[in-house]
């Protein structure tokens, strides 16, 4: 996911270029949906056994930290009721993940998991090219994004947050 042209939201572009180029397992498909959330919302239709998502994502955190986020979806068998909220604006270039995961939602499609592999940006201003930070974040993203599809959606250990200074990582690069 993401805008190559608007410098760190290409991070998910730049992951699944990598992941083009290493063994994956069987079934799966990577795919750049770039900017094109209706896109991914019809291939999804399909019907998928999981979902990981990759984009440039704030969290607060310094820029080049890499999270795995379990966002919540609607269980098999949900139905919509009208207090579930509006139906999301979203057209042909939205592709912010929540929106594109309620509209999955009021469209019945389900999943059994999604993961969303983010990277804090430090620049999203009209330029091509990742900022050194989050550039330095794309190959641990591809080690986050092969065990979640190697587990069907599960870490071996906690997710990591990389990016923080060594002195607040315990011994083995995890957050003390």
């Amino acid at each position: 996911m993401g805008n190559v042209f608007l410098r760190d939201d290409g991070f998910g572009v730049e992951v699944v270029r990598r992941l083009a180029g290493v063994p994956l397992p069987e079934g799966v498909r990577v795919a750049d949906f770039g900017i094109r959330g209706v896109h991914l919302a019809y291939e999804l239709m399909e019907g998928y056994t999981g979902l990981v998502l990759v984009d440039a994502m704030g969290q607060g955190e310094p820029p080049g930290t890499v999270c795995v986020l379990a966002p919540d979806i609607p269980a098999a068998g949900h139905e919509c009721a009208a207090d579930d909220g509006p139906v999301p604006a979203m057209d042909a270039h939205d592709l912010a993940p929540g929106t594109v995961l309620a509209v999955l939602g009021r469209l019945g499609v389900r999943l059994p998991w999604v993961r969303v592999v983010g990277c804090e940006p430090a620049c999203l201003e009209e330029g091509i090219g990742l900022s050194p930070p989050v550039g330095a974040a794309v190959d641990e993203a591809v080690r986050l994004v092969r065990e979640l599809l190697a587990g069907n959606g599960e870490l071996p250990a906690p997710p990591i947050t990389t990016g923080a200074p060594a002195a607040e990582r315990g011994e083995d690069g995890r957050h003390a």
